[in-house]
């Protein structure tokens, strides 16, 4: 009987584990996803207005993910079930109102019409980039008093509004890295993810490499993962601290190019992870023989997007190019005062010069090597902007490539033909020059953007290159409400721009190449106005006023005399 019993347990166990299988495949949650269940969020406090009521919404709609649950819970019954928010989110100053309408007259004691007015900063787009925008915020939300006395939304705006404040709470901004094969290095492509849970951001940021570059970017970078290329399973930490990423779908990826998406996945995730990275593609390793992976033990993409530290800038004087470090000319015409020089630029690798020349009662443009004769080049006007070097990718050889702007309005590029003469080529610049007069232009570095300056204020754009042309994309007004009179600007980093303005109270400023924010340096011993600025990574920032050259390397530093400085000099960094 016993022996029964045991053999009927033993049946009726196996019969319950009938269903479960023996191994499971493992799926991909989305690392920004928000649950589908619904959340527990506590009612609002009982007999708040209708006024209260709007503006705790306007709040409430900071958190990201839980399916707005906490914003969900100012919405009467019908509406918690149907709205349906559409991806995005338009940020607004942190000082906004809520007003009762008084356009129509409300005639039912139990409904009202609230207004929320702010100011709007900008956008944050479905692709998870800010997008800068300056407008006034208008939303008219209607309320209707429940059953139990309670104020509640019945009309929840499709477009989410939350404060600057809330915004920088709430979210984290994350450089995602794509690659330019123009200048062989790594691009950052700012974009925004949940801050919190702080575990799920190397997945969330995982997704936005997926997804690729954001639309302002997009033809200025390689997708190199393309749309095929999804993860396998959830990017996750294991128990000895390595962070998994599994990619699937890589199929006949090249060689270089797995190794290109390695550094592109490192890269990304250094700003949200110190582990090592252990990299699959398909169950293997995505580059063969190398499994881990750690930022310090990639290759030096980027080795061309900053100066070497033994170029320390140059400067014009009195229409002659002298060296920041000791004060002395240049060797040949440009230095020796061969040439009247406007303005001038050095390439990223130091070895030629550009220079604006005063001639025949017009500006010309002069290319060369450094301490020769520069060969003048058929582009002329009645202006042009100081020159801009385009990068060249590592083991590409010299820089080939200068760009200015001709009388304001058309920009220009010359490029250095096979028989050795300095050619014209053209570019499609309608979408910037249709903003207006363009005082300044920089190229970055890495050569996928530009920042230029368009009726005293601060502009970026990117630069689409193809076999047969180059278009200017995406033209961006970056901190619109705040900087004005710009007259000088230049890249600090990959994603920082040094801008320079006319105004005393903001000399000198710092903008991330979104304009999501603005930092404000020192203003100690400036003597306004500022007329030019430049800065290079990994060198003092050097800014020009009535009294000479000054130096500081971060923003509240005082700014000190440059050891070299003289009146009326314009200094600038090889770029």
């Amino acid at each position: 009987m016993k022996r029964l019993l045991l053999l009927l347990s033993v049946l009726l166990l196996v019969a319950g584990c009938a269903n479960i299988p023996l191994e499971t495949q493992p799926a991909v949650v989305p690392g920004d996803k928000p649950p589908q269940a619904p959340v527990d969020v506590p009612e609002p406090e009982a007999g708040i207005d209708s006024l209260t009521v709007a503006r705790q919404f306007v709040r409430a709609s900071s958190v990201p993910g839980t399916a707005n649950a906490d914003a969900r819970v100012y919405l009467d019954d019908e509406a918690r079930r149907t709205w349906k928010p559409s991806p995005g989110l338009t940020i607004i100053d942190d000082t906004f109102g809520t007003v009762y309408d008084t356009s129509t007259p409300q005639t039912d004691p139990d409904e009202q019409i609230v207004n929320v007015r702010g100011f709007k900063l900008g956008v944050l787009s479905p692709d998870s980039a800010f997008i800068p925008q300056k407008d006034e915020y208008s939303q008219q939300l209607k309320l209707r008093k429940q059953p139990n006395g309670q104020w509640r939304i019945v009309n929840p705006p499709q477009e989410l509004a939350i404060t600057d404040e809330d915004f920088s709470v709430n979210y984290f901004r994350v450089p995602i890295s794509f690659y330019s094969p123009d200048s062989g290095a790594f691009v950052p492509d700012l974009r925004y993810v949940a801050a919190k849970p702080q575990s799920g951001l190397p997945g969330r940021v995982m997704d936005l490499v997926l997804q690729g570059p954001s639309e302002g970017l997009k033809g200025a970078v390689k997708d190199l993962l393309g749309d095929q290329v999804t993860t396998e399973t959830n990017v996750r930490s294991t128990d000895d601290g390595t962070l998994d990423v599994a990619l699937s779908e890589v199929g006949g990826i090249s060689l270089a190019d797995r190794n290109l998406i390695a550094a592109q996945i490192v890269l990304s995730l250094q700003t949200v992870t110190l582990s090592r990275i252990r990299l699959l593609a398909d169950g293997t390793a995505l580059v063969p023989g190398q499994e881990y992976w750690r930022a310090s033990e990639l290759p030096a993409y980027n080795v061309g997007v900053a100066p070497s530290s033994e170029l320390t800038g140059l400067m014009t004087v009195n229409g002659r190019v002298r060296a920041l470090a000791d004060g002395q000319p240049v060797g040949g015409p440009a230095g020796n005062g061969g040439y009247k020089v406007v303005s001038a630029a050095q390439s990223v690798d130091g070895k030629r010069l550009a220079v604006v020349e005063e001639r025949d009662g017009r500006q010309w443009l002069r290319v060369g090597d450094l301490g020769r004769d520069l060969g003048s080049v058929d582009l002329f006007g009645g202006s042009l902007s100081r020159p801009t070097w385009r990068p060249v990718a590592a083991g590409g050889g010299m820089s080939g490539e200068v760009w200015t702007v001709v009388d304001h309005n058309t920009v220009a590029r010359v490029a250095l033909a096979g028989d050795g003469r300095w050619v014209k080529a053209a570019v499609d610049a309608t979408a910037l020059t249709g903003l207006g007069q363009i005082t300044e232009l920089r190229l970055s570095r890495d050569g996928s953007r530009l920042a230029a300056v368009v009726n005293g204020q601060l502009v970026i754009a990117s630069i689409v290159r193809t076999a047969d042309s180059v278009v200017l994309r995406s033209p961006r007004k970056l901190q619109e409400r705040d900087l004005k009179d710009v007259v000088d600007v230049d890249w600090a980093t990959q994603d920082h721009l040094i801008v320079a303005t006319s105004s005393t109270s903001l000399p000198v400023v710092k903008v991330p190449l979104d304009g999501q924010r603005m930092d404000t340096f020192n203003s100690s011993n400036l003597t306004p106005p500022v007329h030019g600025v430049t800065a290079a990574p990994g060198s003092p920032n050097l800014v020009a006023d009535a009294g000479g050259l000054w130096v500081a390397s971060e923003l509240g530093e005082v700014w000190r005399p440059q050891a070299h400085t003289v009146t009326d000099a314009d200094p600038f960094y090889p770029g």
